[in-house]
């Protein structure tokens, strides 16, 4: 037996399919299709408020320097609301790994819930249902694989002895 996912709540083997304690065995499951549903604007404001904050301190400071130069005060005062831009323009720096990182994992987990079927002894199974598109992507993928290694293995209709090559004509001059 041949273990292609495993994980807490899913395991796919090349004899079945089990899912949150249910057992659906390959041989029984002849179609698998999956579906979206509808984007999830808690996901997409969560990015937007991620974007908000790599943002806001550079746009502070832009304005800082803008304001510095708008109120056209003594070099002193100037420098110093300058430089204290240009510090909130720098502070962004050590967040801005930890908030590339959130807005990355965002973007791999997805916005849609995504749902996997499959047809189990004639009818529509849901087989599993989650909002995180790259887990989804390696069970899905795990299950085809499993169904392609458990369908027969086709003969070739050109074979030629117990090798299994293929007869090729030979170009003579």
């Amino acid at each position: 037996m041949i273990t292609y996912y495993d994980d807490k709540s899913v395991q796919v083997t090349s004899t079945a399919v089990r899912v949150d304690g249910r057992t659906f065995p390959l041989a029984e499951i002849s179609e698998v299709w999956h579906r979206r549903g509808s984007r999830s604007w808690r996901v997409l404001a969560g990015r937007g408020a991620i974007g908000a904050a790599l943002a806001g301190p550079l746009v502070a400071a832009v304005l800082g320097i803008g304001l510095a130069i708008w109120l056209h005060r003594s070099p002193v005062v100037t420098l110093a609301i300058v430089g204290a831009s240009v510090l909130v323009g720098l502070g962004v720096g050590p967040l801005a790994d930890f908030l590339f990182e959130h807005l990355d994992r965002s973007y791999a987990r997805g916005s849609r819930q995504l749902e996997m079927w499959a047809r189990w002894q004639g009818r529509p199974v849901r087989l599993l249902c989650t909002g995180d598109a790259l887990r989804f992507g390696q069970i899905y993928r795990a299950v085809q694989r499993a169904m392609e290694s458990g369908q027969a293995p086709r003969r070739r209709q050109n074979s030629i002895g117990v090798s299994g090559s293929i007869a090729r004509p030979r170009s003579r001059p």
